[in-house]
């Protein structure tokens, strides 16, 4: 029996432009996801096709256990931070000297055959690797971490991400003079981000303009609007969408101080606030005893 455990993660710039090339940024956070796999004949691992994934990729049988501190359906990487936990517990625990690059890329492919193929290695990246990354056309570019003081508020309402990619897929395909000009602003705010990594005061307010620019392709929710203006109005530098959309989370980037008096606001609208920073370490094995 083993135990390994992956972080979530958020978007801080450029989901759904992601998926058609353009470039993210994104960053692992501190609530993780831990898997214990044990060895044996039969397969017990329940009905998540992430999980049955991996088995079969890694051609091996046994048993499962998940102990998740990230909300499911949330836009936080809850099922890119399973996959990339089960393949190294099951690497390990089968002895079967993967590294952890082949553990990533063999988590991203499951993602994307899940996802119905509409799927960027963003989420697996961070999972795997920890710490901040910038993606672009499927490539990775590990970032310095930054110490940035985020409050997450969750909706409450739970979203299919595969759905809000397609809804995102069906919009550009029926409207693409007006969906391409969009994901190429969101593509312009994510490239300026990376001239301001150290400066969260400018780097809120490009938040503002990527969650307005989500908010035009379709994958807002009015229960995610209320929590970033609660965020906005009690002092956060910025706030935004993270993740899919339609629901899930949203974040704010906040002064250290703001941070208890910001999650209360979230909380007053029905939101459920974690007040997280980066975490910069990836998939780690956990000591069973």
């Amino acid at each position: 029996m083993t135990t390994w455990s992956a972080p979530g993660k958020v978007f801080l710039f450029g989901e759904h432009a992601v998926v058609y090339g353009k470039p993210g940024i994104a960053m692992a956070i501190k609530p993780r996801v831990y898997v214990t796999v044990r060895k044996g004949n039969q397969s017990h691992y329940g009905k998540s096709p992430y999980i049955e994934a991996c088995f079969k990729e890694m051609g091996v049988r046994g048993s499962i256990y998940i102990n998740s501190q990230l909300p499911s359906s949330s836009g936080l990487g809850s099922s890119a931070a399973v996959t990339v936990a089960t393949l190294a517990a099951i690497n390990d625990e089968y002895n079967l000297g993967r590294n952890l690059e082949e553990l990533a890329d063999i988590a991203f492919l499951i993602e994307k055959n899940v996802q119905k193929g509409r799927a960027s290695p963003t989420d697996t990246s961070v999972s795997a690797f920890g710490g901040m990354f910038f993606i672009t056309e499927g490539r990775r570019r590990r970032l310095a971490p930054q110490n940035y003081n985020l409050v997450i508020g969750n909706s409450m309402v739970s979203h299919n991400t595969s759905r809000m990619v397609e809804l995102v897929a069906e919009l550009k395909k029926n409207n693409p003079d007006i969906c391409n000009p969009v994901l190429e602003a969101i593509e312009g705010v994510t490239m300026e981000a990376m001239k301001y990594l150290h400066d969260p005061q400018r780097l809120g307010k490009l938040m503002d303009i990527n969650h307005a620019l989500l908010d035009a392709i379709g994958v807002g929710h009015p229960v995610l609007t209320r929590l970033v203006l609660a965020a906005r109005v009690t002092g956060a530098y910025g706030a935004k969408t993270t993740g899919a959309g339609g629901g899930g989370c949203m974040i704010a980037l906040t002064p250290k101080n703001f941070r208890n008096r910001i999650a209360g606001a979230i909380e007053v609208f029905d939101g459920r606030a974690i007040i997280t920073s980066i975490d910069t370490e990836g998939v780690r094995k956990e000591n069973d005893g």
